[in-house]
């Protein structure tokens, strides 16, 4: 795996399921970037997210990838991470979740958070929706 100009192994088994799951939900492109950027100083954080977040958690058995995208969409909103809200709608596409299902989540995020946090998340989700022609 090149990084940053350096070539790094895949860390662990761990690493290689997670790199998986989080490719089919983000998608290449994002994952690409993500781990491209990665310098020696940031790649333990690309470690740490791939093999908990993306493999121990998204791959549990007791909600599947669009509940998962839900609660994402969600939490992200309210936390005002705009570009992790960002890669979580194209996430939520490519698991299967519909714009009209987006919009009902930050209207209700919207009401429960506040109208700031639900006018910035549905700003970023048209960015989304634009740059992906939908």
């Amino acid at each position: 795996m090149k990084t940053h100009g350096k070539e790094r192994p895949v860390p662990s088994e761990q690493f290689a399921q997670g790199l998986a799951t989080r490719r089919e939900v983000m998608g290449d492109a994002y994952v690409d970037a993500a781990l491209g950027k990665a310098t020696d100083f940031t790649w333990p954080m690309q470690q740490l997210v791939t093999e908990y977040c993306w493999n121990e958690i998204w791959n549990r058995p007791g909600l599947d990838r669009r509940a998962r995208s839900i609660l994402n969409l969600g939490m992200i909103s309210v936390l005002n991470r705009p570009h992790e809200l960002k890669g979580h709608v194209r996430g939520a596409i490519n698991n299967g979740l519909t714009k009209e299902e987006i919009q009902e989540i930050f209207l209700q995020v919207a009401i429960y958070a506040g109208v700031p946090a639900g006018i910035d998340s549905f700003r970023n989700a048209q960015d989304v929706f634009n740059e992906m022609g939908i």
